[in-house]
């Protein structure tokens, strides 16, 4: 066991720290089966000249022989690392998709500070042991087959392209993801995401929650959104689940110049 100068046991996990070293630090969290390199690589060179950046690689998804293990033992993780080298305290995270579930996490559990916790579209999805295992039983096959074959291949790209008005390199990119990461960290993240839950009316103070609300999604998650956090601040995007990370500047934009007014840099 390493310990750090304060006795704290020290966890190793990606963490990967660029951009303006002396602008505000944002840290990066991916969503389901991501790295960072390819979930925010469309727009980390427009948040590098802004924000000192921290992104994260979970455990599973780091190119490492790990196994994603849970979300609370990522959750710990990630705040053993803001204790360690930021005090305790941030200034803000980013979390796209089930990044954001990390997101409330930090700002539930109270073991840190976050100024801004910025929500990317997420599902914030939660349901029983029963439910989480029969939804990883029909979902992560679905997940982590379509790249089998060139046929399977070929269909996806098409739909990706369709729905989410992808170039065939975003697609290929999307695509590659559920290639090289192991089918059980996969599993993990997406059963152990649907099991840690939020509380309802969540309020800490000095923190204050943004959410990107792609308004394609449907309105059952601005509900759950207002369900789990007091008066959160809500921008409203007409786009699908997270499409302004798939590398078109007319999404991307906007969303960009939303987080610098959240971040209060504008």
């Amino acid at each position: 066991m390493v310990l750090s100068e304060t006795g704290e046991r020290i966890i190793n996990m990606q963490f990967d720290e660029m951009g303006k070293m002396t602008g505000k630090v944002l840290f990066l969290l991916p969503g389901t089966a991501c790295d960072y390199q390819t979930n925010f690589g469309s727009v980390l060179k427009n948040l590098a000249e802004k924000y000192h950046l921290v992104c994260v690689n979970y455990d599973g998804f780091d190119g490492s022989e790990k196994i994603f293990p849970d979300m609370i033992t990522v959750t710990e993780k990630i705040e053993q690392y803001i204790r360690q080298n930021y005090d305790g305290r941030i200034d803000g995270a980013l979390g796209s998709s089930l990044g954001g579930s990390f997101v409330g996490q930090l700002i539930q559990r109270r073991n840190v500070h976050l100024d801004h916790g910025i929500f990317g579209s997420p599902d914030l999805d939660q349901c029983s042991r029963f439910g989480a295992w029969l939804q990883s039983k029909l979902v992560v096959p679905l997940l982590t087959s379509f790249t089998k074959s060139e046929k399977k291949r070929a269909r996806t790209r098409e739909k990706l392209k369709e729905f989410f008005e992808m170039d065939d390199e975003t697609a290929n990119q999307f695509m590659a993801c559920f290639e090289k990461f192991s089918p059980e960290s996969i599993k993990n993240e997406y059963y152990s995401d649907l099991l840690t839950w939020l509380d309802e009316d969540i309020h800490v103070e000095n923190t204050k929650v943004h959410f990107i609300y792609a308004n394609k999604m449907g309105e059952k998650y601005l509900k759950r959104y207002r369900k789990y956090f007091r008066e959160p601040e809500i921008r409203e995007f007409d786009m699908q689940h997270e499409q302004w990370l798939l590398g078109t500047k007319e999404y991307a934009i906007p969303v960009l110049n939303a987080i610098d007014e959240f971040m209060e840099i504008a």
